[in-house]
């Protein structure tokens, strides 16, 4: 019995160590992304602000990353939603950024998605800019609130006025947000995510869930 007791306590140590080196590496990870952005108010290249018309917001049924792709093919001129998403699967197949990725190729083959994950601010801005100055919107997870409670969540980024502070989104809860550039990355890096329970920074440490990441849709 000793033994068995031994080897439970072994096997409990060890997924604690586990546990606590991959959140120390989102940890890491995470100071990594949090560079200076304040350089992209000089910068030239973002001197004339970029939007995309035609994004019909809708307010989710089935769930955002669904509801993202039915708004995305919307402005492409399609016609699929969500319930003929939940209809054909029975299930959410988008929950992680990887499967949110492969729908959207999948969905839209005229064009290529790519993901991408815990960029620098600056690279994040950067690439979500040049997408929205080639006319696409650009999907992509942060936090958001749904009435009081914080959510993982998937938008649609339709526009960027840098000289002017601007960030603006086409949120599935159905509504557009107009925000600035540091609440922007706040979200996307969901350092503005106060008192995240454990399991969601288990989930961003196995990597499940990532920070300041975008879909460029080309």
């Amino acid at each position: 019995m000793k033994k068995i007791i031994r080897v439970i306590l072994i096997f409990i140590a060890l997924i604690i160590v586990v546990v606590a080196g991959l959140l120390v590496k989102v940890h890491i990870q995470t100071g990594r992304i949090l560079t200076d952005n304040s350089e992209i108010y000089g910068n030239e290249k973002y001197s004339s602000p970029v939007y995309v018309e035609g994004v019909e917001v809708i307010t989710q049924d089935v769930s955002c990353g669904y509801a993202c792709i039915e708004m995305f093919s919307a402005w492409n001129g399609g016609n699929l939603t969500e319930e003929d998403l939940c209809k054909e699967y029975g299930k959410v197949v988008t929950s992680t950024g990887d499967k949110f990725c492969e729908e959207m190729n999948k969905r839209f083959p005229e064009y290529t998605t790519t993901i991408h994950k815990y960029m620098t601010n600056k690279d994040l801005i950067d690439a979500a800019y040049e997408n929205l100055e080639n006319g696409v919107p650009v999907p992509f997870e942060w936090a958001a609130k749904y009435g009081d409670v914080w959510t993982l969540h998937y938008s649609l980024l339709v526009g960027m006025d840098i000289p002017n502070d601007k960030i603006t989104v086409a949120n599935p809860y159905g509504y557009v947000e107009d925000i600035s550039v540091d609440e922007f990355l706040q979200r996307t890096s969901f350092e503005a995510y106060k008192n995240m329970p454990f399991y969601f920074k288990l989930a961003f440490a196995i990597g499940m869930f990532e920070k300041n990441t975008i879909f460029t849709v080309q």
